[in-house]
């Protein structure tokens, strides 16, 4: 075969196999444009935490042989308040939910977010030592039964504070809204779970399980999540729970954070957020 005839099969073999892989759809990671959304770092979300007044610190809650690391907000109010536990997003302990946490203390309420990556970074320390690739495939790895014995352990530890009512609460957001979902069924004294564009328990005995009421903030644009919603309020009316969603037009997944970054140009995520923020809030007073 002459040198010519040669290149050019090789040239149409590259031109054939390249239209090929356009047409085959690569798997899609349901959180894909979530991770793309927040791969710059917050650095309004820092600057916001950091010049909080109030009184910050990190503890280290103990579960077993683990110590997880926690991010701990007082409220600056006179009398013992209820506490909410924050379960960070598939991105792990970030400086948004460092922000959102104070965010609940400024409430008036003592607000704690546990790392749930404490101890798996390649140093012995936790989300900070990853990057976002790396967080998500472990989030993903977490075991159940650790998540639960992280989330308990912290909620106890809360719970016991000089400055605490006793009372708690909790609160997710995207992979932390399912797992407040689910942290629901697993701690019969739970106040009340908030969860933020989160999808529910599919089980009936987990269900069961609840005995807080469940309040649900949904985006409108989040068809992944919204198509879970029906089948939740259906098994959760049946198994006589109170479940309340709401889903705010225009929104997209995440819109808790994305309505308060500056560079997000959703106008409907603010809203979403504002409106969301004074339900929660309403909420959280009947507690």
């Amino acid at each position: 075969m002459k040198k010519g005839l040669i290149i050019g099969i090789s040239l149409l073999l590259l031109v054939a196999t390249g239209g090929l892989a356009q047409n085959v759809a690569p798997a899609q990671d349901p959180h894909a444009e979530h991770m793309k959304f927040t791969a710059v770092e917050q650095d309004w979300a820092k600057q916001r935490a950091d010049k909080s007044p109030r009184h910050q610190e990190w503890v280290k809650v103990k579960n077993g042989d683990r110590q997880v690391n926690s991010f701990l907000v007082f409220p600056e109010v006179k009398n013992k308040a209820t506490a909410i536990v924050v379960i960070h997003e598939i991105f792990g302990m970030s400086d948004w939910v460092r922000s959102l946490t104070d965010q609940l203390a400024e409430a008036g309420y003592i607000a704690i977010a546990p790392d749930l990556l404490s101890g798996l970074g390649p140093k012995g320390g936790g989300s900070s030592e990853l990057d976002r690739s790396a967080i998500g495939q472990a989030i993903r790895d977490l075991p159940a039964d650790q998540i639960t014995g992280d989330l308990n352990a912290v909620a106890d530890y809360v719970s016991k504070l000089p400055a605490c009512n006793g009372k708690v609460a909790v609160a997710g957001f995207c992979y932390g809204g399912s797992q407040s979902f689910r942290f629901a069924t697993n701690r019969p004294s739970l106040k009340a779970a908030f969860v933020f564009y989160g999808t529910g328990p599919e089980s009936a005995d987990a269900i069961a399980k609840i005995n807080c009421p469940v309040y649900g903030f949904y985006a409108g644009n989040d068809a992944r999540v919204d198509q879970t919603v029906p089948k939740t309020q259906e098994m959760m009316k049946a198994a006589g729970k109170t479940f309340e969603p709401v889903t705010y037009d225009g929104a997209g997944h995440g819109f808790m954070r994305a309505g308060e970054d500056p560079g997000d140009k959703n106008e409907s995520n603010k809203k979403a957020r504002d409106e969301a923020w004074v339900r929660w809030k309403d909420l959280l007073k009947k507690i």
